[in-house]
């Protein structure tokens, strides 16, 4: 019997044709792809996880692949042979040999997120599918005010969507909520140890609208307080959603931040 081992793949991709990095039946996904790489590049059929399930139309700089296989192949076939296989719009940037314990979601320290939004009274035709388009002046001081309420263990039941009732567990623990301005750029980087469904583009609608002076920095931190579903939004679109990092401890930690 062939012994398996476990690898990590770190992989980058743009979500806009794919509806999330699960797998749904007759339906693009980021796994469907990878797997289907995968099987060709080894003839193997394996189930891959994600340390983040992103959704539909969500971007990656810095996904966390794992899975188990019993070919000999070397790292750097498998870094080349996926990308050979998988379509121009995803791809693997670094692999590792891991203990046969860990686990790319359980192990996971925490998730790094950065939401786009273009502040312009214009579109931008190349920024389009990576960014979303907001006309009017964002106030970036109230919205960072809004931010500091984020910081800390909370239940954020209210920044996740309407599925969010299902969920046993809403606490999380966000350890950096921020917004940043690169010229016609506004940026807001979160990092949580988790997050719950739809939870940092909800954050980002709310967000929005204190920015834009809709809503007042009070307000936003009583939606906190409600703890109640879907309180938060309105959803900001997927296209300027992006996983940037996972973090792990070290030593592989700091393998892993190497090649981003």
């Amino acid at each position: 019997m062939v012994k398996s081992t476990n690898i990590l793949l770190i992989m980058e991709y743009d979500g806009t044709r794919y509806h999330g990095f699960q797998w749904q039946a007759g339906l693009p996904s980021i796994q469907g792809e990878v797997e289907e790489a995968l099987e060709r590049l080894t003839g193997e059929r394996r189930r891959v996880m994600a340390a983040s399930r992103t959704d539909a139309g969500v971007h990656a700089k810095g996904q966390v692949v794992g899975f188990r296989t019993g070919s000999p192949l070397p790292l750097h076939t498998f870094i080349n042979g996926l990308n050979h296989y998988l379509p121009g719009d995803i791809a693997v940037k670094a692999a590792y040999r891991v203990g046969d314990s860990f686990n790319v979601r359980r192990d996971a320290l925490s998730r790094e997120y950065s939401y786009y939004i273009l502040n312009s009274s214009t579109r931008s035709p190349m920024r389009e599918a990576f960014s979303h388009l907001v006309g009017s002046p964002l106030d970036i001081e109230a919205m960072n005010r809004a931010c500091q309420a984020l910081i800390g263990e909370r239940d954020f039941a209210s920044f996740a969507s309407c599925d969010g009732a299902r969920i046993r567990n809403t606490v999380r623990r966000v350890f950096r909520a921020e917004i940043e301005r690169d010229g016609e750029l506004v940026i807001f980087n979160m990092v949580a140890n988790s997050f719950l469904p739809h939870q940092v583009r909800n954050t980002v609608g709310a967000l929005i609208r204190v920015g834009l002076s809709k809503m007042s920095v009070d307000e936003f931190h009583s939606i906190i307080e409600v703890k109640k579903p879907a309180m938060a939004g309105p959803t900001a679109p997927a296209q300027g959603l992006c996983l940037t990092l996972v973090n792990y401890p070290s030593p592989l930690g700091e393998r892993y931040n190497e090649n981003l």
